[in-house]
């Protein structure tokens, strides 16, 4: 994959916002994006599991998974929502 760092702007242009990710359960995650990268690009092996909704960065990948890598934009350990890290646990665990 390629990443844009600090896409979304600099520290000042930190935001919130809900993001639907593959994998969890229906309800959206809460994304705190602080001078956040987006993904470019993807190679074959890489899936998509989040894109941000709406905006100027509409469409822009901020989640994928290739095998047993798991890699945000955003920074789910921040927002008390463990649904994030109990999927990267559930792949670890299915990886082995």
């Amino acid at each position: 994959m390629t990443v844009r760092r600090n896409a979304f702007g600099r520290q000042v242009a930190s935001f919130e916002g809900d993001v639907r990710m593959e994998g969890l359960d229906g309800r959206p995650v809460h994304g705190v994006f602080i001078r956040a990268p987006w993904v470019e690009q993807v190679g074959p092996a890489v899936r998509v599991l989040a894109r941000v909704e709406g905006g100027p960065a509409d469409g822009r990948i901020v989640a994928v998974r290739q095998g047993s890598l798991l890699a945000t934009s955003f920074h789910p350990e921040i927002t008390g929502d463990g649904r994030v890290h109990e999927l990267f646990v559930s792949i670890v665990r299915d990886s082995r």
